[in-house]
């Protein structure tokens, strides 16, 4: 930063105008202005499971449109709910993820989808389960928490926050939510691996008297299957003033029974958002992926959140992902465990040590991705984070971690 910068009514010297064009008080400020919305940070990720070779350049494509148009929302002074959002419809239009349009079809051949949202700022958390004829499930969980931040509904009627099956999808059409019809939500993609799981589970019940030759194919049709994704893709998401949100958005299992809901519908399961607080000195977002039951008995998001408030993050997240997840008692019974997530920590410091609190700079601390799959699609977009101090924007500091990490049980940075 220039010298000439310190100070809030400064302008640039002649000797800086390299260009030998002159820059008005209006224009300088101006310009300011600009480049203090160039703020925020946005992680996705485009679900955990068995991603094919083949759709690598789909799947960075999308993760790719989805970061740019949180980032969008971000610069537009939006809300960072709506970012991540924003960010979350994009991945349910594409047909390559399982999420919304193209999810994975349940017994009776329907797509019902699971979707969650939380706001770090005000702790509101909106959330719909086995949700059919919405095309963006999140849209319907972002309005309930809309709807719920304001306030009591007619007769003291406490507002919901979680709606489920058609109750769910009446509500999300009465509030202005679009509805599609079941042709528009599955693709040629989501049928042929219907009609192909399908087959493998009629055959799988035929031979189901041997343990050991079932248990032997059923391994061997997750291997067969190129591209098949396990649950959630999601997203977090810090603003320029340090306020936090996740989301998560699902199509389930596939072949699952109809009326089941995973974790990408259930509090502290799925997704979770809290800004700094009293007994929390970090901000932190968290959006997990993988088989929802596991993450469910486990309430996975809540314990990293947890994990992310001790000094020494990155070994505190190895820790709980050991000890609460992969080796939870919760999950005794399993064979293996799946599961994963992309986390991030930010906190308010000074750039200065005697810099006053109302002067702090926006730090985003780390964002981390860990997974106990064979692969996990994710991508992140970073805005040079800036702050305006008296007026003036300048550079904050940032650091930056991803980490991606292998299948197996041992755990990889």
């Amino acid at each position: 930063m220039e010298k000439g910068m310190n100070s809030p009514e400064a302008l640039p010297s002649k000797s800086s105008q390299t260009s030998g064009t002159k820059m008005t008080a209006k224009e300088f400020e101006a310009n300011k202005a600009e480049k203090g919305k160039r703020l925020g940070f946005v992680l996705v990720h485009a679900g955990a499971g068995y991603h094919s070779e083949s759709k690598a350049k789909e799947y960075k494509h999308v993760c790719k449109r989805a970061c740019q148009k949180a980032i969008e929302k971000l610069q537009a002074g939006d809300l960072a709910t709506d970012a991540v959002a924003a960010a979350l419809v994009e991945l349910e239009d594409s047909p390559f993820t399982n999420a919304g349009m193209g999810s994975n079809l349940n017994l009776l051949g329907e797509i019902e989808c699971d979707a969650s949202i939380m706001d770090g700022k005000s702790l509101s958390f909106g959330a719909v389960g086995a949700l059919s004829g919405i095309k963006n499930p999140v849209s319907a969980a972002n309005r309930l928490l809309c709807e719920g931040q304001k306030g009591k509904l007619s007769a003291g009627r406490i507002p919901p926050c979680f709606l489920v099956g058609d109750g769910a999808y009446r509500w999300a059409v009465d509030h202005g939510i679009p509805p599609c019809t079941p042709d528009i939500m599955a693709t040629k993609l989501s049928l042929a691996a219907f009609k192909r799981n399908k087959r493998k589970l009629e055959l799988a019940e035929r031979v189901e008297t041997d343990f050991i030759q079932l248990k032997k194919r059923r391994q061997s049709s997750e291997k067969e299957n190129d591209s098949g994704t396990l649950d959630t893709v999601g997203a977090i998401v810090v603003d320029q003033d340090g306020n936090v949100a996740a989301a998560v958005s699902s199509g389930g299992l596939a072949m699952k029974h109809p009326g089941r809901v995973g974790q990408a519908a259930l509090y502290g399961c799925g997704c979770w958002a809290e800004n700094t607080g009293v007994h929390n000195p970090y901000s932190t977002a968290v959006s997990t992926s993988g088989c929802g039951e596991h993450l469910v008995r486990t309430i996975l998001a809540r314990e990293c959140s947890n994990a992310l408030q001790a000094e020494d993050a990155h070994q505190a997240l190895l820790e709980t992902m050991q000890n609460k997840f992969i080796s939870s008692p919760f999950l005794a019974s399993e064979d293996g465990v799946l599961g994963g997530v992309i986390v991030l920590r930010s906190c308010q410091c000074s750039t200065k040590p005697d810099m006053e609190q109302d002067k702090q700079a926006l730090l985003a601390k780390c964002a981390i991705c860990r997974i106990t799959f064979e692969s996990m699609a994710r991508a992140f977009i970073l805005f040079r984070l800036m702050v305006l101090i008296n007026g003036v924007p300048v550079e904050s500091h940032y650091r930056k971690h991803v980490c991606w990490v292998h299948v197996g049980s041992r755990w990889q940075s």
